[in-house]
């Protein structure tokens, strides 16, 4: 693949994206997305308690059913970057111009915090490995209570204060815990509690500069400089470092079904729990319906990911065949994986078991999976290792992606001019170093389990939005542009039921945003997706006086500022209408369990 890259540069392709890939070598690009199922494993299982392995099979067979609308649009355009949704963005131009960056933007801001996501699970592990929080129950977290017995009494203060908080405790079992509490406070290492600065930002969240911050920030800069050398090094890349990841993963998700660990009552019985993160069973109430569909609101994130298989067109060196096989073959590895891990968790750890902190957190997955084969310590600490290694994978699809699409919305002039710059290799680096900036942001709201979550939730408003707006957009093709050629055509019953799926993900979204801990995110992800507004009417009105680029319209078969006739009508906007209806109403009619 080098050669191929060197060649391009040599003919005068310098300052272009590189045709330097087959469909495998984007499929090793998208292998990042598999990983996914670790970012929110835990908080899934916490919301919707035993539903958490359904959750997750029934979001990967509707995140496979409609890649095939995306796989039909993608083929449409072998000359663009920038995946799904900038295929689908060019349908809405003809209905308006400020859906098409909406669409681009909402994939964006959607796809581009994993890095930051990712970098704080990772920066834990680290943090985990060389400075860990001793166990309350440690030899040393012992010895430390066995000195210091005499700095709490039963008269205490302090001792009245926990029996009023904790009725029921006798006095000598209050004694006991908050000695343990100040044992493994007074042991843990400075590192873990120390913070530069944190400071609020109004109606959102908390942003932290710690250790974690750093960390996470140097482990972006390391994916960034392996980025910088193009696409076909980052496919290389990611080809061993896939191998290394999901092949113990696919054997530890296995190993408990083949040996018969799975427990039928932790995989049976399938109510949601009585509330986000109780342990115990609930009922099919209207707050129990609002914890599965939060559970199918947040899995999409992860298990509609391996769309961003189609975001090389302009890099597959044959892309009327390599787009369908790298986005088909990836949902398959996809649909392995989002149904067999989970399940094996769920299997042998039980609905209790996944509310484990760590699980939660992110941060103990690891000793997690090394429970589910019997792990010693070595093969748990090389686990740790594997896991970083996976969110590294995750990573890297992640800024490989999300660059391409800021790149190409660049080029079609709907994203700032300035983002259309590509490096000698290849690589959109301008956009890259916008990704870490961004990043960079979200690193320090993420640096807690709370601002975790309010990222994730967040983002992902902007992910059903693209999502809705690209599954219209393939019946939205398919009446104004039929004439265009498609390298692959997907049956017209699947592209009318992924337009029924559109509004089932405005169903998730209306009701499941509000799951998260945060009531208005669904409103901060509206006002964050509506911020693409102004920038482009910059653009495209001041910048570029109101014309898009040339070129940005030819593979449609459209020349200049023509952008052809709406043979759909008033449909598009009968749908758009639809979908914001169904959230609203989602919104109102679903409510939390008290």
């Amino acid at each position: 693949m080098t050669d191929v890259v060197e060649a391009g540069i040599a003919s005068g392709t310098e300052g272009k994206l590189v045709r330097a890939l087959d469909w495998k070598g984007a499929f090793w690009v998208a292998a990042g997305v598999p990983p996914l199922v670790l970012f929110s494993i835990g908080g899934i299982a916490g919301t919707t308690g035993k539903l958490a392995f359904v959750v997750w099979i029934i979001s990967m067979v509707m995140g496979f059913l409609q890649s095939f609308t995306y796989a039909e649009i993608a083929g449409m355009f072998a000359n663009k970057s920038g995946g799904a949704s900038v295929y689908g963005a060019t349908a809405w131009l003809r209905y308006s111009k400020f859906i098409a960056p909406l669409s681009v933007w909402c994939n964006w801001f959607a796809w581009s915090p994993v890095l930051s996501l990712g970098c704080a699970i990772a920066a834990g592990y680290i943090l985990n490995a060389f400075y860990p929080i001793p166990a309350a129950d440690s030899q040393m977290v012992l010895d430390w209570i066995s000195a210091h017995a005499a700095s709490v009494t039963a008269d205490s203060p302090r001792v009245a204060e926990y029996i009023a908080a904790h009725a029921g405790t006798t006095p000598d079992d209050a004694v006991k815990a908050l000695l343990g509490t100040d044992g493994v406070a007074a042991l843990t290492p400075a590192i873990r509690s120390w913070s530069l600065f944190s400071f609020s930002i109004p109606f959102l969240a908390t942003a932290n500069i710690n250790a974690t911050f750093f960390i996470g920030g140097m482990l972006m800069l390391i994916i960034f400089a392996i980025q910088h050398r193009g696409i076909s090094e980052t496919a290389s890349v990611q080809k061993w470092l896939a191998i290394i990841v999901l092949v113990p993963l696919l054997i530890i998700g296995l190993y408990p079904i083949v040996s018969g660990q799975i427990l039928a009552t932790n995989v049976t019985g399938l109510v949601p729990p009585t509330a986000a993160y109780a342990a115990s069973d609930g009922t099919w109430s209207n707050g129990g319906w609002t914890l599965f569909l939060g559970g199918l609101y947040i899995a999409a994130w992860s298990t509609y990911g391996f769309e961003t298989a189609v975001c090389y067109t302009r890099e597959l060196k044959n892309p009327k065949t390599d787009t369908f096989k790298a986005i088909f073959y990836s949902g398959l590895a996809c649909c392995l994986f989002f149904f067999l891990v989970p399940f094996a968790f769920q299997g042998v750890l039980g609905h209790a078991g996944m509310l484990a902190p760590g699980i939660v957190d992110g941060t103990g997955v690891a000793e997690a999976l090394g429970g589910l084969i019997g792990a010693g310590r070595i093969v748990t600490q090389l686990l740790v290792v594997l896991m970083i290694m996976a969110l590294f994978l995750a990573i890297m699809t992640a800024m490989a992606g999300s660059s391409r699409t800021l790149y190409q919305g660049s080029k079609d002039g709907w994203l700032p001019k300035y983002l259309d710059h590509v490096n000698e290799h290849g690589a959109p680096t301008r956009a890259m170093w916008t990704d870490f900036a961004f990043n960079l942001f979200l690193l320090a709201i993420a640096s807690d389990v709370g601002g975790y979550f309010f990222v994730l939730a967040v983002s992902n408003v902007g992910y059903i939005i693209f999502n809705f707006l690209n599954l219209n957009s393939g019946w939205i093709h398919r009446m104004d542009s039929g004439h265009i050629e498609r390298p692959w055509k997907a049956p017209t019953w699947l592209i009318g039921l992924n337009t029924v799926l559109a509004f089932v993900n405005a169903l998730f979204l209306g009701a499941g945003a509000k799951v998260w801990g945060y009531s208005n995110a669904l409103w901060v992800g509206f006002i964050f997706a509506a911020l693409i507004l102004p920038v482009f009417a910059y653009r495209h009105y001041v910048r570029d006086g109101g014309k898009f680029p040339a070129g940005a319209m030819e593979d449609l078969g459209l020349v200049g500022q023509d952008l052809g006739v709406r043979k759909a009508g008033i449909l598009p906007y009968l749908a758009l209408a639809g979908g914001l209806a169904i959230v609203l109403i989602a919104n109102v009619v679903f409510q939390l369990p008290a």
